[in-house]
This record gives C-alpha cells, sequence and structure tokens, in this order.
C-alpha cells in the first residue's frame, strides 16, 4: 500500500459579496497632503486572495517537491487557475491568473452565483491522478497487491449566513464526493479514499457572525470536515495557524539577533525572527534532557520555540557537526526587515548557532542555520556522545566519567529472563512463553536504577537480599514470605539503633548522606521495588509491612510519611512518591518507566490477612499476629524483644524518640529558659507586680536634705 496525501485545493469565493470592503482602514502617512484622505481597506477578495498565496508560498518555500497545491474560482462557474502540472505550481503563475480573474463583480440580479460550482470542480480535481500518481500506478501495473491510497484536502474560503447554511454546504460536498468516487473507474480519474474538508468563514470586521467555529469531526468514512469562522483582516493568521498541522510543521523563534539599526550605523539593536520548518527538527531532543521553551505566540492559537542567537561562524568542513534531523526554513514574515536581513546572512555563506536551556541548569548548543545550494536548513544537533567517536568500554563508562554501572546486576538480571527455544506444541499457543518472558521483563525493570550513585537500595543488598529475590516471583508461599518480613525487621532494627548505612559507592551524586535521608531513601526504594514485582496477596502483606516501618520512623522534618501519603489535602500520592524517588535515585540514562500509582500492583491496597511472624530473630517459637494494616501489630513487632517494653514503645516510638529523648529534650528546654522577672515571683497571686517597688521609700529618706527645685 503506497499512501499519497500531497494534495491541496484552495476554492475561493467570487461572488459579488466578496467585493465589499473588510472595514480594516489600512494606515498610510501622507506628510505633505492636506486634503483629508478617506479611509481606505481591503476587500474580502484581496484578503483571501493574500492570504491563500502566502499559504502557497510557505509550502513552495518547505516543500520544492512534493507537494501541490491548486486554485479554484467560483461565481457563476468553476474557473481553474492552475493544473497538477508542475509547470503551473509557481506563485508567478498564480498571481497572473488571479489578474487576469479580477475583482468580483459588482452587485447584480443574477442568481447563479455560487461557491458550490468550484466545490464540484475540487472534488473532480483530487480525482485526477498527478504525474507522480500516474508513474505508481504505471510501475505498479501488473502487481495484484498495490492498492494506490488517493487522499487531499479542500480548503474553502466562502462567507455563509448561519450554521444551517453551512451544514447544507456541507451535506452537498458530502453528495458531490459519493458521486465522484462512482465514476472512479474512467480512465481519467482514480477514486477519493479521503477527503479532509475545511470551510473558512470571511465576514467584515465591523460585523457579528452567525457561524459558529467547529473542530475537526468525521463526516463519513471518507471525509472529515472543519469549519472557522474569522473576520476578514485576521484571516492571514488563520491560514497560518492551519499550515503547521496540515503539513507537519514547527515554528521557531531566533531571539536576540545584532543588527545594526537603519538611521543609525554605528548602533545595533536586537532583533526576533520567526521561521517555519518540519516538525522533526524539535521532536528528535523529546526524552532527553534539553528543555525545549513552548510559548504562544501572540496573536496566534499556535505554539513556537524560542531559541537564542550564538556568534556565527563560517562554514567550513573543519566545523561541520554530526546532526540528527535536517529541515528547510522559511520565515514567517517575509518583509520584514529583520527576516530579509536574517536570510541574507545565511546566504552569504555564514551559520549561526543557536543555544537551548538544559534542564539541569546552563545552555547548550543544539541547531545551527546554515545555507545548502542556495536554500537555508534547521541542522538538529547531536548533544550526545557522537556515533562517530569509538564507543567507550564498559568499564570506563559513558564518556569516561561514569565508572559505577551495576554489571553484575545486569548480567544476573539477563541470567534470570534468559530464552530457550522450545519445540512447538498443538496446545501451546504460538509465542506464549515469549509473552510471558516480556510481561515478566516488564515487571522486574520498571525500577532499575543504572549506577550504584544513584540508589541506596542495591548498596546494602546484603540486608534485603531475600527481599529483592523473593519478591520476583508472581506468587509467594507462607515461608518465603516470612523471611521477607523478616529481612525487613533486621532493617528496622538497624534503623532503631541509628546505625550509618555503608555504601562506598555512593560518591555525590545522591541529595544528602544524612542518615535520616538514607533510610528515608531506602524505605521508599524498597516499597517501590517489592510494590512493581507483583500483586499477590502476600505481595501486599509485605508492602504493608513497609508502610507500618516508615509510619514508626518519620521523615527528617518530624513529619509521617506514611499519613502524607494517606492525606487528602497537600498530601502525595503514590504515584508522586514513586516520581521523587526516580528523580533522587535512578540514573539519567536509564529507559523510561511508567510511574502510576496502581502500576505494579500492591499499592492501591493495604487489607491483606494477618501473618504469624516471628518475635525475636533468635527464637523462632515467638510470634505475634501481624495485622496487614494494624499499626499495633507492626509495633508490637518492633517491641516484642523486651516484653513488657512494647507499650512504651507503642506510646515513645511512634515518634522515633525513645524515653531518654524525650527527658533530655524536656531538661535542655527548660535549662534554656530565661529566669522569671522577680518581682511577680513574690507577688501573690491575682496581684499586679509593681515594676519598681524601692523607688517611693528611697525619695521619703532622702526629702529632707533635698534642695528645693529650682523654678
Amino acid at each position: 500500500m503506497n499512501e499519497i496525501n500531497h494534495k491541496t485545493v484552495f476554492v475561493l469565493d467570487h461572488t459579488p459579496y466578496f467585493g465589499i470592503s473588510c472595514e480594516s482602514p489600512i494606515d498610510c502617512d501622507f506628510i505633505k497632503s492636506k486634503v483629508p484622505v478617506p479611509p481606505i481597506s481591503k476587500s474580502l477578495w484581496t484578503c483571501a486572495v493574500e492570504a491563500s498565496v502566502e499559504y502557497c508560498r510557505i509550502a513552495y518555500d518547505l516543500f520544492p517537491v512534493g507537494k501541490l497545491i491548486r486554485f479554484v474560482v467560483s461565481d457563476t462557474a468553476a474557473h481553474i487557475v492552475n493544473t497538477w502540472n508542475t509547470g503551473t505550481q509557481t506563485l508567478t503563475h498564480i498571481l497572473n491568473a488571479m489578474t487576469m480573474v479580477g475583482v468580483p463583480p459588482r452587485q447584480t440580479q443574477a442568481s447563479d452565483y455560487s461557491v458550490i460550482h468550484g466545490l464540484r470542480a475540487a472534488i473532480e480535481a483530487l480525482a485526477e491522478p498527478t504525474e507522480f500518481q500516474k508513474e505508481q500506478i504505471l510501475a505498479h501495473s501488473k502487481s495484484d497487491s498495490f492498492k494506490l491510497v488517493n487522499r487531499g484536502r479542500v480548503i474553502c474560503i466562502t462567507s455563509a449566513r448561519d450554521d444551517a447554511s453551512m451544514k447544507s454546504l456541507e451535506d452537498i460536498f458530502r453528495t458531490v464526493l459519493v458521486q465522484q468516487n462512482t465514476i472512479a473507474g474512467h480512465k481519467d480519474y482514480i477514486s477519493i479514499d479521503q477527503c479532509h474538508l475545511v470551510i473558512i468563514n470571511l465576514y467584515p470586521a465591523n460585523m457579528e457572525s452567525m457561524v459558529s467555529n467547529r473542530a475537526l469531526i468525521d463526516i463519513s468514512p471518507i471525509l472529515m470536515s472543519e469549519i472557522h469562522s474569522n473576520k476578514a483582516n485576521s484571516i492571514s493568521n488563520k491560514l497560518t495557524n492551519l499550515i503547521l498541522p496540515h503539513f507537519d510543521l514547527a515554528s521557531t523563534t531566533v531571539t536576540g539577533i545584532p543588527m545594526k539599526e537603519e538611521q543609525n550605523a554605528s548602533s545595533s539593536a536586537n532583533y526576533d525572527v520567526e521561521i517555519f520548518h518540519g516538525r522533526t527538527a524539535h521532536s528528535v531532543f523529546l526524552g532527553t534532557e534539553l528543555v525545549l521553551p513552548h510559548s504562544l505566540k501572540e496573536g496566534s492559537d499556535y505554539e513556537t520555540v524560542t531559541l537564542k542567537w550564538c556568534t556565527p561562524r563560517s562554514c567550513g568542513s573543519s566545523e561541520m557537526q554530526p546532526c540528527l534531523a535536517q529541515c528547510r526554513v522559511t520565515p514567517v514574515d517575509v518583509t520584514s526587515r529583520p527576516s530579509s536581513c536574517l536570510i541574507n546572512f545565511l546566504l552569504s555563506g555564514r551559520s549561526v548557532l543557536l543555544e537551548m536551556p538544559k534542564k539541569s541548569g546552563g545552555k547548550i548548543t543544539s541547531h545551527l542555520l546554515s545555507a545548502h545550494g542556495g536554500e537555508i536548513f534547521i541542522h538538529s544537533l547531536n548533544t550526545a556522545r557522537s556515533c562517530l567517536e569509538d564507543p567507550p568500554s564498559i568499564s570506563e563508562g559513558g564518556g569516561g566519567r561514569v565508572t559505577d554501572y551495576r554489571i553484575k546486576d545486569f548480567g544476573m538480571l539477563m541470567q534470570q529472563h534468559r530464552l530457550i527455544p522450545l519445540k512447538p506444541m498443538p496446545e501451546r499457543q504460538p509465542d506464549e512463553s515469549l509473552l510471558k518472558m516480556r510481561t515478566k521483563l516488564s515487571r522486574n525493570s520498571r525500577y532499575w536504577p543504572l549506577t550504584l550513585g544513584r540508589t541506596v537500595l542495591y548498596n546494602i543488598r546484603h540486608f534485603v537480599e531475600p527481599i529483592l529475590l523473593l519478591t520476583q516471583k508472581p506468587e509467594l508461599s507462607e515461608d518465603e514470605k516470612m523471611m521477607c518480613l523478616k529481612s525487613i525487621y533486621n532493617l528496622s532494627q538497624l534503623e532503631e539503633r541509628q546505625e550509618t548505612i555503608a555504601m562506598p559507592n555512593m560518591g555525590h551524586r545522591l541529595k544528602g548522606n544524612k542518615k535520616e535521608e538514607q533510610y528515608r531513601l531506602l524505605w521508599s526504594e524498597l516499597e517501590t521495588v517489592v510494590n512493581y514485582n507483583g500483586t499477590s496477596p502476600n505481595h501486599k502483606a509485605i508492602v504493608s509491612c513497609i508502610r507500618e516501618c516508615r509510619r514508626m520512623y518519620p521523615n527528617v522534618d518530624g513529619s509521617d510519611a506514611h499519613d502524607k501519603s494517606q492525606g487528602s489535602e497537600g498530601s502525595m500520592s503514590d504515584a508522586h512518591r514513586a516520581s521523587v524517588i526516580r528523580a533522587t535515585t535512578d540514573s539519567p540514562m536509564s529507559p523510561p518507566h511508567s510511574m502510576s500509582s496502581n502500576g505494579g500492583g500492591g499499592g492501591a491496597s493495604s487489607t491483606s490477612g494477618s501473618a504469624v511472624v516471628p518475635a525475636d530473630p533468635s527464637s523462632s517459637s515467638a510470634a505475634v499476629t501481624l495485622g496487614a494494616s494494624s499499626t499495633a501489630g507492626i509495633v508490637g513487632l518492633l517491641g516484642a524483644r523486651t516484653g513488657v517494653a512494647s507499650s512504651t514503645k507503642k506510646s515513645f516510638g511512634s515518634g522515633g524518640r525513645s524515653l531518654f529523648d524525650v527527658l533530655a529534650t524536656t531538661e535542655r528546654t527548660i535549662s534554656q529558659k530565661r529566669i522569671d522577672f522577680s518581682g511577680r515571683l513574690c507577688t501573690p497571686t491575682g496581684q499586679v507586680a509593681k515594676l519598681y517597688s524601692h523607688i517611693g521609700s528611697k525619695d521619703a529618706e532622702s526629702a529632707p536634705g533635698r534642695p528645693a527645685d529650682v523654678k
């Protein structure tokens, strides 16, 4: 099957109505004229022709071959402006033909003026094969499996009274389209497999339209339609917005271009120039650490990417850089002075680098503007390690800087997921084992840091080895669950004793090296791994046990991590917590993961049944009942080593503080307080303390010998 979608037909309404003014006066500066000049406005016809020709210019600039556009003018009959022949696919031919067509006729009483004549001619034009389609049909004439898919687009610029008139126009177009396909067996026509109808309702700027805008919908299996109602003075912006999705284009604004002022050549100012190009120049950067600075274009409905101008260079062979994509560019405002200066600068043989911000801060040169053979291209530069260089050895790491890859763990992962060919059997479905292995590999690799410097869990795997290995099974037995719970219990003992986690490969890439932060990341990673590995009841019980242990020991700021994950306002959901874990522990080179809140299962439910757990590691006979969502159960599990002390831990251990810590904090607080005012201490309760009680007695004693005041 060969899909062809390179046809576009413009149908321009040439009825007497389009000869009226658009009621948008043009600003004209008459310096020496003393006679008042009446306002000058373009007609609806002029606005429609200028906008459609500009649409055509952008398409021809970006696609010198392959994209064909035809024009049909409709009044009392359909007037064909050009054909599918490449000789008529030029702006010169179109403008000359429009000059011969002329302005719409003045108001007349004739009733046969209609845009329907042009729509019928547009459908016939889509059914006519182009030169490329004729070559494809001739080349595959002997092939029975070949099918040529003929697709096209019709852009009709007209004016309607209301939505009912627009609906009638769509119905007529659909009927004519079906009729045209019935005669597709004719030697001069081929069937139309898909047609995209775009109707633009045009009206003067001082009027209100009764036609509503409507998004793209499917009218029939072979016809989809959309309606836009616009004032005549904004038709150019509307067609500029539509050409981006029609030809899969993107917008880039080059900012900070230094240019000399026209009046004062000794000074310069910075200007911005917007260009159009293929969307591939931006899409190749998705998923990397580069940030595409999107912003909504002022006065338009589409987004543009802003890139900063860098110091220009000459386009020498020694300075050529490997690129990921290359697309032609064309300026949006081709008549502006900044656009003209930029185009002439690039055509003179200079090249310009463009900067893009990075997620980690700073900027990087991501694009290059350069001219080749008289045409200007935008190059998407390779910001990662070049494919032309020798690849580094695994011992060096990517770029020679990363040396702590989990090589042994990756080898173990490959051994656990090794594929062995099986003999086909009738009772076994094809690729059944392959699908099971894909599911297992996807489940076990949803969280898999590439380097040891990005993880806490895999640096102390000797403490949690049973959990990492056993939870990879889809189902767990009771003994396996007990082993996992025992490992969790031992890990909680380490945190209770405030022992530092020895991690020689930590480096400086993790956020924070404090004990509290390390344990917080450890519990988060452990919960994520178990949550993604399975959804069985025993998996859920293990996840519940991990969450209860995290509740016993809060975060660094004293808040409860489990309550935060369950709160309604200002809380952090499981999916958000998983994204935080990945942001702080995963490698930037890790493959993409799906961090949904119910992604691994087990995270949505924590109400599994109770389990009998050994209370003391040295004694397998002592046991307590662990409820999946019971705080008392996990408190009893952690405090069963001291018997009676379990009630004390329930009171003071819930905040992560012992009785000694509470008493020491209280004494420290009392000692740091300032001594109270002595007068308040001596004053009976209920009376007001006097501030300077001794002043009155001293004045009375010194009164006889005191000299009289001088007045």
